[in-house]
């Protein structure tokens, strides 16, 4: 008898619940989920489900707020795309969410239909204490849906050695042996140095000057107003350009304003440019800035760091989160101590030192072009050997196969 050939096992399905998802991206998690779902693709039968407009892509779906719930807290009606998520996604073999405005849909796919749920966590509701802010009573019912979503997962995804101490120690019910380490990625061959000046022209920046770049959300996590305030203290030579996120609140962008303007009065050359940049532009910034500045307060990871290194610029940023685990300090740029309260805000125990200390380590690198060039060399060389998204995709496809024991 002629034995049969080996059957290829059924390739595991899984369900990606995110809020954000290409082309409505605005800030890390989204790049994660576009970048993940994109490696997964050739390793599971992929489907998402995120918030917003339809999209085209196969195996995408999205979902609006239901309109019985216009008008009511901006976290209800988050609650109310999970109930709708959770519907779509009978027949999955896991469930896997991103953020917490879509951890409710993981746990209820979970509880439903009795299949394993995965959590990514680009960050932890209890340390971001100034969404209360933005959300009102809403943060409290955000901050339930995560503890309660963690603490009932099969397995937590942390994206840094920073972040999984931070899990274990703000969520001490949670067992340690199911979180696992998966750092972001970076796609270099995307992510590269860009010569040309179309973008900076377009935005009134001069290519011949150097530029000190920020690019991030305007929010308190982010630590602008902490760069504004170094800024008194830039080389005056230097540029500082802000290519500045979607405000939080109107009371961050009031304030960030008010110190825009106050700095505008006492020296030249700052340049706001509010609204994601594209993926040309934003490299072509990247490119020509003799230091990417990253002042977060709080950063579990932060891709935005990869991104520049992977243009080649050095990197001055705060010695916090998973920022250590990507910027090599001495090597592919430099760290920033910060002491910070405990009370899970992040603020800088001494405001004024942090702000000289970020000036400080900006200066050094604007003073010394040939270090920060060689810093930038060997942050390209680190964001292509270290990080990459193939990678981050297999080690979670393993997490796949580890709990369903395939």
């Amino acid at each position: 008898m002629n034995s049969a050939a080996p059957r290829t096992p059924p390739a595991i399905r899984a369900d990606l619940l995110t809020r954000e998802y290409p082309p409505e991206i605005y800030g890390g998690a989204g790049v994660h989920v576009g970048e993940l779902a994109r490696e997964l693709r050739a390793l599971v039968d992929l489907r998402v489900h995120c918030f917003g407009e339809p999209r085209t892509a196969p195996g995408v779906t999205a979902y609006r707020e239901p309109a019985p719930l216009a008008g009511a807290n901006p976290a209800l009606r988050t609650l109310g795309v999970n109930v709708e998520m959770a519907a779509r996604c009978e027949g999955t073999d896991v469930v896997h969410s991103h953020t917490w405005y879509a951890n409710a849909a993981g746990r209820l796919a979970q509880v439903l239909y009795g299949v394993p749920h995965v959590m990514t966590m680009h960050s932890l509701e209890p340390l971001r204490p100034w969404k209360a802010e933005q959300l009102g009573g809403g943060y409290a019912l955000s901050s339930l849906v995560e503890r309660t979503a963690i603490e009932a997962a099969d397995a937590v995804v942390a994206v840094s050695r920073g972040m999984r101490d931070d899990i274990l120690r703000v969520y001490p019910d949670v067992d340690p042996d199911r979180v696992h380490v998966v750092h972001n990625g970076i796609d270099t061959t995307v992510q590269r140095p860009d010569h040309r000046v179309a973008a900076l022209e377009r935005h009134g920046v001069d290519a011949t000057r150097p530029i000190v770049l920020f690019v991030g959300r305007v929010t308190r996590q982010k630590g602008l107003p902490q760069l504004l305030r170094a800024a008194f203290e830039l080389d005056p030579a230097a540029q500082l350009v802000l290519c500045c996120g979607q405000p939080d609140t109107p009371e961050i962008a009031a304030e960030t304003a008010a110190l825009v303007d106050e700095l505008g009065r006492v020296r030249g050359g700052v340049v706001r440019i509010d609204g994601m940049l594209d993926q040309e532009s934003l490299r072509q910034f990247l490119t020509h800035a003799a230091v990417f500045v990253c002042p977060s307060l709080y950063e579990p990871m932060g891709i935005v760091n990869l991104e520049a290194m992977a243009c080649g610029t050095a990197v001055v940023a705060t010695a916090t989160g998973g920022i250590p685990e990507v910027v090599a300090d001495g090597e592919t740029g430099l760290l920033v101590p910060i002491e910070q309260e405990r009370d899970g805000s992040g603020t800088p125990l001494d405001e004024k030192r942090f702000a000289s200390d970020l000036a400080a380590a900006v200066n050094h690198l604007l003073a010394d072009p040939a270090r920060a060039a060689a810093m930038g060399a060997a942050g390209r060389t680190r964001a292509e050997e270290r990080f990459s998204w193939q990678e981050a995709a297999r080690r979670v496809h393993a997490v796949y196969q580890g709990l369903l024991g395939t």
